[in-house]
């Protein structure tokens, strides 16, 4: 396990390792010991104190056990960047996505009077320092190419040059973790504006992300999960953006890379702790594909990508983001509480709600600073003296105390 850090970010990477090699190296060494124990008992021609022999072919055995422990859990490696400080920023994002290549996808070559695009800045609501992605309605554009004049992007990414931990491959199941804050008053564009993808690279539908985490104008504005098994979009979920703004939230997201993988994404306040959106793919209804053919690997996105179709609803924006991790694990954790069935109906209501969940224990209604203003025990719930606006329902079941939150409107 090593942990490196400058004073620009910090790197945590658990090592990855030939362990095919690494276990014939020691049954080589361990059979040659016990051969040369076996010459000198049949011969005994002379008197040998076998005990630094016994312990030697211990030690190696141990170690292979060790490894083969390893092996079965498939432990492969994790690498997280975090913002510790201006300065350097760009060469830290690149040792980090791809050392000695070009992994950022900025429009700064268009917009050279600006500087860099991507900066470090301390958030005093985070207490700490963050990425500051920088993108400018004009000039900024779609990584300087000439040609391309209806969108603009400013991403950071893995590609074929990164080092393998951090490209997801067939087979494979990856965690996918970074915190967030979009500013008060972000503006969408109608079209798309991308935080996050999931793209596969090779393949007859390369172009087209699997999974997109974007923005959208609307009545209310919305946040959307976006799902392309081909060339064709679909929304897997959507949710007002109102609680996102201004707000530090941390993204979990799990993948399976195969033909019929899991997928779950989840999204948090950070001040609060409330999950302010949650999906995964375990309905029976729910696309499962998360491999396409003819892919060679897929990697992830972060940043901001919008069109400029309808440029007259956009301003120049700042994305934070405070950190970036991908996790290589053996298995995923399908047992959200979150997954438990809840049924909630009308939902935007006027009034009252009606619950149904199973073993309900007692419900709490709490406003999105997260203070409680409501608790029953009783299938429905009473808005009508609460004013207008989003609310947070944290269900306790009666079985384990597990506990689900959902997202209420009143109106």
């Amino acid at each position: 396990y090593i942990n490196t850090k400058s004073n620009q970010a910090t790197h945590t990477i658990i090592f990855s390792y030939d362990s095919s090699s690494l276990i014939n190296h020691l049954c080589s060494f361990s059979l040659t010991l016990a051969s040369i124990k076996i010459r000198f008992l049949v011969n005994n021609k002379m008197k040998i104190n076998f005990k630094k022999i016994d312990l030697l072919i211990f030690t190696s055995n141990a170690l292979i056990c060790v490894f083969l422990f390893i092996v079965q859990n498939k432990i492969c490696s994790q690498e997280t960047i975090e913002a510790n400080g201006p300065g350097n920023t760009y060469e830290e994002l690149i040792s980090f996505l791809a050392p000695n290549y070009n992994p950022l996808e900025v429009p700064d070559c268009n917009h050279a009077s600006f500087g860099q695009h991507i900066d470090e800045i301390y958030d005093s609501d985070l207490g700490d320092y963050s990425f500051r992605f920088f993108i400018h309605v004009s000039p900024d554009n779609d990584r300087c190419i000439d040609e391309i004049n209806d969108r603009q992007r400013n991403e950071i990414k893995t590609y074929h040059p990164s080092p393998e931990n951090l490209k997801g491959t067939k087979g494979e199941k990856v965690i996918y973790k970074w915190a967030f804050k979009l500013p008060y008053g972000f503006q969408s564009s109608p079209k798309f504006t991308h935080i996050h993808q999931l793209k596969s690279v090779g393949g007859e539908f390369s172009s087209m992300p699997m999974y997109t985490l974007t923005t959208r104008l609307g009545s209310p504005d919305k946040l959307e999960l976006r799902y392309a098994e081909t060339e064709e979009q679909i929304t897997l979920k959507e949710t007002d953006l109102s609680p996102f703004l201004d707000n530090w939230v941390e993204v979990t997201e799990q993948i399976n890379y195969s033909e019929n993988g899991y997928y779950s994404i989840s999204i948090v306040d950070m001040s609060s702790n409330l999950q302010l959106f949650y999906y995964d793919n375990s309905a029976i209804d729910n696309p499962k594909i998360n491999w396409r053919a003819g892919a060679e690997f897929v990697r992830p996105k972060w940043g901001i990508y919008r069109s400029l179709v309808y440029s007259d609803y956009l301003r120049d924006e700042e994305v934070l983001f405070s950190y970036f991790s991908i996790e290589e694990v053996s298995s995923l954790n399908k047992n959200q509480p979150n997954n438990l069935a809840v049924t909630l109906y009308p939902n935007p209501t006027t009034g009252i709600i009606v619950v149904d969940i199973p073993n309900f224990l007692f419900a709490e209604v709490l406003d999105l600073s997260g203070k409680i203003i409501k608790s029953t025990t009783k299938n429905q719930i009473d808005l009508v003296n609460i004013s207008d606006g989003i609310y947070i329902v944290k269900f306790h079941n009666s079985v384990n105390n597990d506990i689900v939150l959902r997202k209420i409107i009143k109106n």
